[in-house]
């Protein structure tokens, strides 16, 4: 799979995020945490941004930012491969 259409991909998914939830106003905002590609690198975003929380070069440490975050915040940490797929999903609900 070319780099592009792995970007595609993610960008797909991450826009029926946005509109799946937007679609319900009632619902609250999850803290929920992704590990995506990212230029170069990789980022955390919380589910639902646009925006980016942070940059890292390695995925390991953009696990870490998103496992703080979502243990903060009870969340879930979402991590993607590189082509956009969802590798593993950790739960810190309680």
């Amino acid at each position: 799979m070319s780099e592009s259409k792995s970007i595609l991909r993610t960008l797909i998914e991450l826009l029926e995020v946005f509109f799946n939830s937007s679609r319900n106003l009632n619902r609250k905002r999850t803290w929920h945490q992704h590990v995506v590609p990212y230029e170069e690198g990789w980022a955390v975003r919380r589910e639902g941004n646009k925006r980016i929380t942070s940059k890292h070069r390695k995925q390991s440490t953009a696990i870490e930012k998103a496992k703080r975050l979502a243990r903060k915040y009870h969340a879930d940490v979402i991590i993607h491969r590189e082509n956009g797929e969802i590798r593993e999903r950790i739960n810190y609900d309680s």
